[in-house]
């Protein structure tokens, strides 16, 4: 089974075992966090894609380290103006491994029926209410 998970600004494919570096999570070392926001899970009952989110599925993972990445070096150059700056960057960065995939449903590959699944609810009228356009108001002045 393997789910497709969100997080930090990117989406990460993971099973259970897999390890992946995400920016700074605030758990400690040795704790787990939950992680909500599933794409997609798929495995041997087929695949279960969110609209965005997967409701119901989530990712447990352990934080196994905190560390920084690598260096990035900025220089910043402006020609014939004696003007140079150089700064760096490291990015602090949680490698995680990920323990269990849960589904919605108790393990259960399926989806929810139709009765249970959420209605769209119609979508309001237009906030303004209609106006003549400007042509329309330009005309009527220049008959008068």
């Amino acid at each position: 089974m393997f789910a497709i998970v969100a997080t930090s600004g990117k989406q990460f494919r993971v099973s259970e075992g897999d390890r992946i570096v995400v920016d700074r999570v605030s758990a400690n070392v040795g704790e787990t966090v939950r992680l909500d926001s599933v794409l997609m899970v798929g495995g041997d009952g087929g695949p279960m894609v969110g609209t965005p989110f997967v409701s119901g599925a989530a990712v447990e993972a352990t934080v196994v380290s905190h560390r920084a990445g690598d260096k990035v070096i900025v220089f910043k150059f402006e020609a014939r103006k004696r003007k140079r700056r150089k700064t760096g960057h490291r990015q602090q960065l949680s490698e995680l491994r990920i323990g269990a995939i849960r589904t919605p449903g108790a393990g259960t590959g399926a989806r929810p029926a139709a009765s249970e699944q959420p209605v769209k609810a119609a979508r309001p009228a237009s906030p303004r209410p209609a106006t003549k356009t400007r042509k329309a108001a330009a005309s009527k002045t220049t008959q008068e």
